[in-house]
């Protein structure tokens, strides 16, 4: 049976076309980047100002970068994404007011002493550019190029120097915003992809199961109802009669389905011939099934083994010609019960010798692939067989 086929697919299409499935991997993608170039900057300040000396400020001034860059990076690597606040705060202290304070009350009043402070500019920049909306971004981008205008001009940059940093200022935010547009973009793409791939597939398999559906109910209720209209066999035969509730009784089951219902396909199909291989025999059996798991093919087969067993001595033994399956999932999820119960006189474990069939068939089978089987009865109680996977 292919019961859950379709329903499979439609989980897995809603899953992959959820709104940003791709941006989760481009934000990654991009606060990696981004935390890798400042690391680069602060390795450059780091060794400037240990090879310098002298001061304080400078040690304070490098030790409040890198406690704002564990603040950036750290909460954008825990979150997922940057807090824009953090963003900010990083731009006014690392970008803008750090070059100053290295300068006023550090006394590095040179070009190449000072170019580890302005240097750190380019990745709040970079960081800016795409953690901060458009006009945020400009904003916080022209406020560092005045900046470091103003930085340069009190040290006496040459103008090659100025245009090199200016450049590398406006670079980094601009290269920065066109990865991550560049990202998303791709990644929206992929997602659309992803999901017309699957809508083809989820289509193609309500397909084939209305197909299988279609031969299932072609070979059985309509020949029936084809040969009973022709008037060729007697309507009240007990074999024809036989055979309508036999056909009602997987009417009733395919009817019993709901969307929200998974039933793996080896388990439900190895259960559901099991079943139709006593009801051939003559046996009445009224079957559900509920969210089945998926199981390893020797486990499917030692369920729809032992429970084939449990019919047939429901058949030979308790004289009411009529069984109850039902296959659920476990509460953990991960395994699976089936009990078939009768309503017949039942007997008295104690005084009972277990036969080859519910010895070898029922309880050997469970127990090989690692489950177990109850047999729960007493004296015109009837018989419940339990199989559970695992034990």
């Amino acid at each position: 049976m292919a019961w859950s086929r379709s329903t499979r697919w439609s989980r897995a299409l809603r899953r992959s076309s959820g709104v940003g499935s791709a941006l989760p991997r481009a934000r990654s993608f991009m606060i990696l980047t981004t935390l890798l170039y400042r690391a680069s900057h602060l390795t450059v300040g780091v060794v400037a100002v240990a090879q310098r000396g002298g001061r304080p400020v400078p040690y304070l001034g490098i030790a409040a970068a890198l406690g704002l860059s564990v603040l950036v990076y750290g909460t954008a690597l825990r979150r997922g994404w940057f807090d824009v606040r953090h963003v900010a705060a990083d731009v006014l202290v690392t970008g803008c007011l750090l070059p100053f304070a290295v300068y006023a009350w550090g006394g590095l009043r040179e070009t190449p002493a000072i170019g580890w402070a302005m240097l750190l500019g380019g990745s709040s920049s970079a960081t800016a550019a795409i953690a901060l909306r458009r006009p945020h971004a400009l904003a916080a981008v022209a406020v560092l190029v005045a900046t470091h205008l103003v930085g340069y001009e009190l040290v006496g940059a040459s103008p090659a120097v100025l245009g090199g940093h200016l450049n590398s200022l406006l670079s980094s935010a601009v290269m920065a915003w066109v990865m991550w547009w560049y990202l998303r973009r791709q990644g929206r793409l992929l997602d659309e992809a992803n999901a017309r791939a699957l809508a083809a597939e989820a289509q193609k398999a309500r397909y084939a199961e209305r197909l299988d559906h279609h031969r299932a109910l072609h070979d059985t209720v309509l020949a029936t109802l084809t040969t009973l209209a022709a008037g060729g066999v007697d309507a009240n035969a007990p074999e024809v009669r036989e055979r309508c509730a036999r056909e009602a009784a997987y009417l009733r089951r395919l009817i019993q389905q709901t969307a929200e219902e998974v039933h793996h396909p080896e388990m439900g199909a190895a259960l559901e011939e099991a079943v139709s291989s006593v009801e051939c025999l003559r046996l009445r059996v009224t079957a559900q099934y509920h969210g089945l798991p998926e199981v390893p093919p020797a486990v499917a087969a030692a369920f729809a083994d032992a429970a084939r067993e449990a019919l047939n001595n429901v058949r030979r033994h308790a004289g009411t010609g009529h069984a109850y399956l039902t296959a659920t999932g476990d509460a953990g999820g991960a395994g699976a019960v089936v009990t078939v119960v009768d309503r017949g006189p039942g007997f008295d474990p104690d005084r009972h010798v277990p036969g080859f069939g519910l010895r070898g068939s029922v309880h050997a089978r469970m127990a090989e692939v690692g489950g177990r089987a109850v047999v729960d009865t007493a004296p015109g109680e009837g018989v419940r067989v339990e199989l559970r996977w695992p034990a």
